[in-house]
C-alpha cells in the first residue's frame, strides 16, 4: 500500500523550503550593503530577480512539466534550493563581483522555489486524501510557519553568534531541502490527469471563468504581499519600534495569523463552505486595510495589519481549490498559470503601495489605502465566479 503520508511530509518541507528562499536574503540586505559595498539600488534588484525568475519558471512549468515528469522536476527543485542557499554563503566571496555571486545564487534557489510553488499543490491534489480543500489549506500553512521560523531562527542565531556568522546559517538552512531530495525521490507521486489529456494553455484561456480565476489569484497575491512586505516598515513608522521588533510585530505576526487561518480551515474545512469562507475573508481583508490606512491610532492600525494575515490566509489555496473543482482536467498548466498570476499580483501590489507612499510624501497610510482595491476586486470576482459556476 502506498504511503501518501510521506508525500504530504515532502510537500510540507517543500513549502518550508520555499519560505526560506523567499525570506532569508531580505533579512541580510543591510549586511550585504555593508560587507560587500553593494548599493541599495542594486540590493533592491535581489527581490526583483527572485520573483521574476519564479514567473519564468511558472511559464516553463505550464508548458513542459507534464512531459518531463513530476518527480524529476520536484527533486530538481530541492536540489536547486540547496545549491542556491550554499552558493549564497560562498559565491559572493569567491567571485570578483560579490553582487554577481548573490544574484546567481538567488536565481538558482528561485528556480527551486518556483518549481515547488507550482508542483506541490497538484501533487497533493492528485493524492487520494479526503476533503482536499482542507488538505490544500493545511499544506499552504507550512509556507507561513516556514516564514515565521526563518525570521525567528535568524533573529536568535544572529543574537547568539553575531550577524557575521550568517554564512553558516545559510548552510544549515540548506540541509532542509537536501534531506527533502530523498523524500521526493522515494514518496508515491500521482498525476492529476493522464499524459496529454490535460487542458492546454489555449483551451484554458478561451474559458471566461478561467480569466476570473486569474484575477482572483492576482488579487490574492497582491492583497497578501502588499501588506506583508510593508508590515515591518508600518510597524516601525506607526510605533517607532526598532528593526528587530518591527520584524517581529510586523511580518512575523502577519505570517503567524495567516498560518492560523490556514490551519483552522485545514482542521474544520469539511464543515465550512469554501466560497462563503473566502467571501468572508475578503470582506475582513477590506476592513483590515481600512484600519491600517484610515485610523491614526497606531495600535488599531497594527491590529489591522496583523489581522490581515488571517484574512488573506485562505485566498491563495482557496482559489487553487475552487479552480481545481471547476477545471478537473486543468492539470499542471492550470496550477502553473494560477501560480504565475499570484506571483504577478505579489510583484505589482507592493510596488503600487510603495509608489503611492512615495508620492504622498512617505505617508505609508496613503499607500495602504490604495492597496484596499485588491481585496475589493477579490470579493467582486468571487461573486462573479460563484454566479458563473452555478450556471
Amino acid at each position: 500500500m502506498k504511503n501518501y503520508k510521506k508525500t504530504k511530509l515532502a510537500c510540507y518541507l517543500g513549502f518550508i523550503t520555499q519560505a526560506i528562499a523567499a525570506n532569508f536574503a531580505p533579512l541580510l540586505y543591510l549586511k550585504f550593503h555593508a560587507e560587500y559595498n553593494i548599493t541599495l539600488g542594486n540590493i533592491a534588484l535581489i527581490s526583483t530577480c527572485f520573483f521574476f525568475t519564479q514567473l519564468i519558471v511558472d511559464l516553463f512549468c505550464a508548458k513542459f512539466v507534464d512531459k518531463i515528469g513530476y518527480r524529476i522536476c520536484i527533486v530538481t527543485s530541492e536540489a536547486c534550493s540547496a545549491i542556491g542557499l550554499v552558493g549564497l554563503a560562498f559565491l559572493p566571496g569567491i567571485l570578483s563581483n560579490p553582487f554577481a555571486g548573490i544574484i546567481i545564487s538567488v536565481i538558482i534557489y528561485a528556480i527551486g522555489s518556483g518549481l515547488i510553488e507550482v508542483l506541490c499543490s497538484p501533487i497533493i491534489e492528485a493524492c487520494p486524501f479526503d476533503n482536499k480543500e482542507a488538505t490544500m489549506s493545511l499544506l499552504h500553512s507550512f509556507y507561513c510557519w516556514g516564514a515565521v521560523g526563518t525570521i525567528l531562527v535568524s533573529t536568535i542565531f544572529f543574537a547568539v553568534f553575531g550577524i557575521d556568522s550568517w554564512k553558516w546559517l545559510a548552510v544549515l538552512l540548506a540541509l532542509i531541502p537536501t534531506v527533502n531530495i530523498y523524500n521526493f525521490a522515494t514518496c508515491p507521486i500521482e498525476y492529476l490527469v493522464d499524459e496529454n489529456e490535460g487542458m492546454s494553455i489555449s483551451a484554458l484561456f478561451k474559458t471566461p471563468l478561467f480569466w476570473i480565476a486569474i484575477i482572483l489569484m492576482v488579487c490574492s497575491g497582491a492583497s497578501e504581499l502588499s501588506m506583508a512586505q510593508w508590515a515591518s516598515a508600518y510597524a516601525e513608522a506607526a510605533l517607532g519600534l526598532s528593526k528587530t521588533m518591527g520584524d517581529l510585530l510586523g511580518p512575523c505576526l502577519f505570517a503567524v495569523s495567516m498560518g492560523i487561518s490556514r490551519i483552522l480551515y485545514g482542521k474544520y474545512g469539511e464543515k465550512v463552505d469554501l466560497s462563503k469562507f473566502m467571501l468572508g475573508s475578503g470582506a475582513l481583508c477590506v476592513v483590515c486595510y481600512v484600519l491600517a490606512s484610515l485610523f491614526s491610532n497606531p495600535v488599531v492600525g497594527l491590529t489591522g495589519c496583523i489581522l490581515c494575515g488571517f484574512s488573506v490566509g485562505i485566498m491563495w489555496p482557496g482559489t487553487l481549490s475552487i479552480s481545481s473543482k471547476k477545471f478537473p482536467a486543468g492539470g499542471t498548466a492550470m496550477f502553473a498559470l494560477l501560480a504565475m498570476a499570484g506571483d504577478l499580483g505579489g510583484s505589482i501590489g507592493p510596488g503600487i503601495v510603495g509608489r503611492v507612499t512615495q508620492m504622498a510624501g512617505d505617508n505609508i497610510r496613503s499607500g495602504m489605502l490604495v492597496g484596499l482595491i485588491f481585496p475589493v476586486v477579490m470579493v467582486i470576482g468571487l461573486l462573479f465566479f460563484d454566479k458563473i459556476k452555478s450556471r
